[in-house]
């Protein structure tokens, strides 16, 4: 069992490794974004699938990646804030660190086009200029950002457009091309493809998404979280987090109604399409509150956070967690390796999710016991501070 954590890089650790976590889970359920439904399961099969796809992606969908979002900009705050105290600007090095970032992006986005490291990487540097801004500034930054404003603008234009439906997002089409390499290419045959088709597809799903602006804004308020003490485990902290709970858990309902009926109150997708844009953003960044607030609570009690200190390990080693996803999960489902998305419905991807998670949790703390950062961890620190007369004493182990 390991030590009862009590710092506010415990709390920082386990939240990074409760969202890895999911992660792993979503890609399975998605076999890693080769979507496809094992014909002859019997009907009670589909249905239970159809609710384990459902609960999993309501409850994670759009809103672990938002988690490690967040504390990416924490995490550059707690950088950034290290090498103030000497006297250092951090921002050329992050500058260096978030190239450094996107060459692993790009390694893992051959195996998984999917990989958000290289997205991260590029809209990280946005913290660069806004790093030395005051609070309230940056705040009011974030918030605009939040609220998707391309989205209004053609929620505006459309005001007054006849009932009927757009053609499909752009990014479906791309998608669907990727059904072929991914189940019958080579693993060359998959890398180019990836990087090339599906690099363009994720992308402009992000666009679609709304991701592309609220994942900058992510970083900005974790960057402000990290300035205002929130991930200490303190009584002060105790209380707004409690509030923060709270009130995301009255907005809940309100989100939910709206995002729900939307395509039903407006006929004219060209005005209820940019509308869900900007919905479904705001109640993924509600449920998102929901899950770190409500983890945040559970884990100051000290039986709990025994148990949620568990999610560490992984999240200690989340670079190398997250790329281990890609290459294992890949290679199990994707046709250049077990071929197992044919045979696969959500009850078992869910199933084998699970396992993966839980082997990825004892390799990290059999490795952690070994070693003081992760493989991959250990290979980006030195790389990030090559050159450096010193390097920060500061543990930090996420993507930023």
């Amino acid at each position: 069992m390991p030590p009862q954590p009590t710092s506010r890089l415990d709390l920082v650790d386990a939240l990074r490794g409760f969202a890895i976590a999911s992660i792993m889970l979503l890609h399975n359920l998605e076999h890693f974004d080769l979507y496809f439904s094992p014909p002859g399961d019997p009907a009670w099969m589909k249905e239970l699938g159809q609710g384990i796809w459902d609960t999993m992606f309501a409850l994670f969908g759009g809103k672990s990646y938002a988690i490690f979002a967040l504390l990416f900009g924490l995490t550059f705050h707690l950088q950034s804030d290290a090498r103030a105290r000497r006297d250092d600007d951090f921002r050329p090095r992050f500058a260096w660190r978030m190239l450094l970032l996107l060459g692993f992006g790009l390694v893992n986005s051959a195996f998984y086009q999917g990989d958000i490291l290289a997205i991260y990487a590029v809209l990280g540097l946005v913290l660069i200029p806004v790093a030395h801004l005051r609070t309230r500034t940056v705040f009011l930054l974030a918030c605009f950002l939040t609220l998707q404003p391309f989205a209004w603008f053609d929620a505006l234009a459309a005001l007054h457009s006849a009932p009927g439906k757009l053609p499909d997002p752009a990014s479906w089409a791309l998608f669907g091309q990727a059904d072929e390499y991914l189940k019958h290419g080579s693993l060359l045959d998959v890398w180019i493809g990836n990087l090339t088709n599906g690099k363009h597809a994720v992308l402009l799903w992000s666009w679609e998404m709304g991701r592309i602006l609220q994942i900058p804004a992510l970083f900005m308020f974790g960057m402000l979280a990290g300035r205002a003490g929130l991930f200490a485990v303190n009584d002060r902290n105790r209380v707004v987090w409690r509030r923060v709970f709270v009130g995301a858990l009255l907005l809940l309902g309100p989100l939910l109604v709206v995002h729900t009926h939307l395509a039903t109150w407006i006929a004219a997708e060209a005005l209820s399409r940019p509308l869900d844009t900007i919905c479904l953003p705001l109640l993924n960044l509600d449920i998102m509150l929901l899950l770190v607030t409500g983890f945040a609570l559970l884990y100051r009690r000290p039986r709990r956070s025994r148990v949620l200190g568990v999610f560490r390990w992984m999240g200690r080693m989340s670079l190398t967690s997250y790329m281990m996803q890609s290459i294992v999960g890949t290679t199990l489902y994707y046709g250049y390796g077990f071929g197992q998305y044919a045979t696969t419905g959500p009850v078992l991807a869910l199933l084998v999710g699970i396992v993966l998670a839980l082997l990825q949790g004892c390799f990290s703390a059999w490795w952690l016991k070994r070693h003081k950062q992760g493989p991959l961890e250990a290979l980006w620190h030195r790389l990030t501070w090559i050159g450096a007369d010193a390097q920060p004493a500061t543990r930090v182990n996420s993507p930023g």
